[in-house]
């Protein structure tokens, strides 16, 4: 087994595949083009977000075993076709769920609470306190969409704000506990106060949330999306917003990302223009805790599997 790593990863990683003795090969600064020239002479590949390993990337690496990221979500991978070619994929999306959830809940405080807006005022030299007068999170309903790693941490974090926390995973059932519960899509649209993402982009979820799927709720909603930018349609929220359906949104991730391509948007302007909207760059899972835990999961989960499958 000899590994290539091809995105920046904390040394942890590396520490634990010397003592376990595999070999690697560590290119945090390499392209596209030139991982292409070399990922036929490896069987393992560890990734971040730099490239897509698509087809075309899959079939120049016929010795390929394993492929790894460091992250949470493989979205990024043609996962299918690299199940057919005997692949065996590793996220590690027990590395930031953590960071995630106190992310997430960080923005909605900021938007319950206009912190933003009334910090940006009193730096402008106004003092409006009515104006910024706050809502309680407490005994409220907050909906998470997703009850894996990520759903389930910031279910965990908010049981201390004594709201009710309900949960909707299309893929799973029977998973209510202690900091949520288990409910319909149907109790979500008549339930949610807050309405917060934590499932992968799929070619299912792409462009889920548009104007059908908001028109549904019942009350106004905060909206969270952390989850991947794919899964909403941003003229749809802006939408809402107008008509009060939503009475803040906080995105951590958008369809488009970077600049100068972010800014080329037909939404954008409309985006940043409103004090009820959050955004920040793609952060919520990348703290400095989260830049080790995801290398030190990932690097025990390809041992592990090592261990057991012996592959040479």
């Amino acid at each position: 087994m000899k590994i290539l790593i091809v995105d920046d990863i904390h040394e942890i990683l590396l520490e634990k595949f010397d003592k376990a003795g595999i070999a690697y090969n560590y290119q945090p600064n390499i392209n596209r083009e030139d991982a292409e020239k070399i990922i036929s002479a490896y069987s393992g590949l560890i990734i971040r977000s730099k490239f897509q390993v698509d087809q075309n990337f899959i079939d120049l690496a016929p010795n390929l075993h394993l492929i790894g990221r460091s992250g949470a979500g493989m979205d990024n991978i043609d996962e299918d076709y690299a199940i057919a070619k005997g692949i065996r994929l590793f996220p590690a999306n027990e590395g930031n769920c953590d960071a995630v959830g106190e992310h997430m809940i960080g923005m909605l405080l900021s938007l319950m609470n206009n912190l933003n807006r009334a910090n940006a005022e009193i730096h402008s030299g106004l003092w409006k306190r009515e104006e910024n007068r706050g809502y309680e999170l407490k005994g409220r309903t907050v909906a998470l969409i997703g009850y894996g790693h990520n759903g389930q941490a910031m279910a965990k974090k908010l049981s201390g704000f004594d709201v009710k926390v309900i949960a909707y995973d299309k893929y799973r059932t029977g998973f209510s506990d202690q900091y949520a519960s288990e409910v319909s899509m149907e109790e979500v649209v008549k339930q949610a106060d807050v309405l917060s993402f934590h499932i992968p982009l799929t070619r299912e979820t792409k462009g889920l949330v548009d104007e059908e799927y908001l028109y549904h709720f019942r009350k106004p909603i905060f909206f969270l999306m952390g989850a991947r930018g794919g899964i909403v349609r941003v003229p749809a929220v802006l939408k809402a917003l107008d008509a009060g359906k939503i009475l803040g949104a906080a995105f951590d991730v958008l369809p488009v990302e970077k600049f100068p391509a972010l800014g080329q948007q037909d939404w954008y302007k409309d985006l940043i223009s409103r004090d009820n909207v959050i955004l920040t760059p793609h952060v919520a899972g990348w703290t400095f805790e989260s830049y080790f835990k995801l290398s030190d999961i990932l690097a025990d989960k390809i041992i592990n599997d090592l261990n057991t499958n012996h592959t040479d």
